[in-house]
């Protein structure tokens, strides 16, 4: 299991708030905010995902040093 630190789930929380307001005002018609607010939630949803790979691997590597 991977641990995510508070920042990380806290990303992966503002990325998912992003994404519904996005989609709120695409429903409601405001198009270009709805794509603006979309690609801000890739964006950081990806950061987030970087965050969560790089820490997995050196928690992975100081698990290794630490049992062998």
């Amino acid at each position: 299991m991977v641990n995510i630190t508070i920042q990380e789930a806290k990303l992966y929380g503002f990325a998912f708030t992003l994404a519904i307001v996005a989609l709120i005002a695409a429903v409601l018609g405001f198009g270009g905010l709805a794509g603006s607010l979309a690609n801000i939630a890739m964006i950081v949803f990806v950061a987030a995902l970087i965050g969560t790979i790089i820490f997995f691997a050196l928690g992975w590597k100081a698990a290794k040093k630490i049992i062998g």
